[in-house]
């Protein structure tokens, strides 16, 4: 394989981390941008004790100026792009009556807005190219509402609507788009960089007993993922790769037995039994 050039948004841990070194290995050439470049070290070493190349780019999705200099860098170095994988995302963990409207716009200004920024970016060199490859990470929580996500949730929802209508828009370029939907994955999304709603744990709010029973719920399936980053990597190499690449991949066993139960049971029903289910758990709370 030639070195295609694939640039990568939110690489300092998780995911990004982990496509980073699987695409290097797979021959890319790759450029991991992250926000903060002191986060770097870790990404570096792997890639060290790999023997793997990867250019570390600063980008923080949200500063027009910062984007401008990654394409810059880019065009410089490889004179165009292959691959742009939109990785980087945050969440703020609540129920939607106590998140802000300052904290449900974070995580649009990232997850979406901060998507479209650097995609708007890069998309003139692929329709010049007449050849390239866009993936957008979104999630299970893109297909399924989950009590407590409703910010990444409507984020994710937004992320799988604009990413259809952008294949359709920039297919008859030779760009392709695709969606990569992931379960719970253990990642940096769920530790260090677990972010809960302000009111999440006042102690009058209504939600609280609810939202600390939802919390212990996490924490179990996120120390016994459905599905590693690695295997999330794997399907965005398959994206980047495949002939005729699918509009969505599907990860983990467990989300793909969920996403098939919706896509087969009457749309009601499926809703009645999901949410019932959620209620049930959560509402088990002691008080």
């Amino acid at each position: 394989m030639s070195k295609e050039a694939v640039l990568i948004t939110g690489c300092s841990s998780g995911i990004g981390l982990a496509t980073a070194l699987v695409l290097a290995e797979r021959g890319f050439q790759v450029y991991a941008s992250m926000r903060d470049l002191a986060r770097s070290d870790a990404l570096k070493a792997d890639a060290a004790r790999r023997s793997l190349h990867v250019e570390c780019l600063q980008l923080d999705v949200t500063v027009p100026d910062s984007i401008g200099k990654a394409v810059e860098t880019v065009m410089e170095r490889s004179g165009g792009l292959y691959g742009l994988v939109n990785n980087a995302g945050v969440n703020v963990r609540g129920f939607f009556e106590d998140l802000s409207h300052e904290e449900m716009h974070r995580v649009f200004s990232v997850n979406v807005f901060g998507t479209m920024a650097v995609t708007r970016a890069f998309l003139p060199t692929m329709r010049t190219q007449r050849r390239g490859r866009v993936v957008m990470m979104s999630s299970v929580g893109g297909k399924l509402p989950a009590l407590g996500s409703s910010a990444y949730c409507a984020s994710k929802f937004a992320l799988e609507g604009f990413a259809q209508t952008l294949a359709q828009e920039v297919r008859p370029f030779g760009v392709q788009v695709s969606l990569i939907q992931p379960g719970f994955v253990n990642t940096e999304l769920f530790s260090r960089n677990r972010q809960m709603a302000e009111r999440a744990m006042d102690p009058d709010g209504p939600y609280r007993d609810w939202f600390l029973r939802l919390e212990e719920m996490t924490d179990r399936l996120v120390h016994s993922p459905p599905a590693s980053t690695t295997e999330v990597a794997e399907a965005v190499c398959k994206a980047l790769t495949a002939k005729r690449p699918r509009t969505t991949y599907i990860v983990g066993g467990r989300t793909k037995a969920l996403i098939a139960l919706r896509r087969h049971l009457p749309g009601d029903l499926f809703d009645r039994i999901w949410m019932r289910e959620a209620a049930r758990r959560i509402q088990k709370t002691k008080t």
